[in-house]
């Protein structure tokens, strides 16, 4: 990753190495260790330290901009930052950043340009 920016990334890397847009979060590193025990299943979780360090911070950066300039987006991440007390912003950014990961999936995968009025 260390000289590329992400589109160039993106762009390079084929997007067909991933089976889905949940792998390719999972080579991003924005997922969730379990920490479950029988039958408790944990609220509180860590993101896991495991994928591409580099591409993590980019996504969620590029994902910061999405939020302050889309709509669709900065509505869903107030949403996702009113539905909890603890660690609001940081999981309401890591969850708006999957769902940022999913459209970059979609678009990369159909070759498509973003258009705001398709998004919907």
């Amino acid at each position: 990753m260390e000289g590329y920016t992400l589109p160039e990334f993106l762009l390079k890397s084929s997007v067909k190495a991933f089976q889905n847009a949940n792998s390719l979060a999972k080579y991003c590193g924005i997922i969730w260790n379990d920490n479950d025990s029988g039958d408790f299943e944990a609220e509180d979780k860590r993101m896991s330290k495991a994928g591409n360090s580099y591409l993590r911070y980019y996504i969620i950066e590029a994902t910061g901009s999405v939020i302050r300039h889309c709509p669709e987006y900065e509505r869903f991440y107030h949403k996702k930052y009113a539905e909890t007390r603890n660690h609001q912003h940081k999981r309401a950014l890591a969850l708006t950043s999957r769902k940022f990961i999913r459209l970059l999936y979609g678009l990369l995968d159909k070759s498509q340009l973003y258009s705001p009025e398709k998004s919907r």
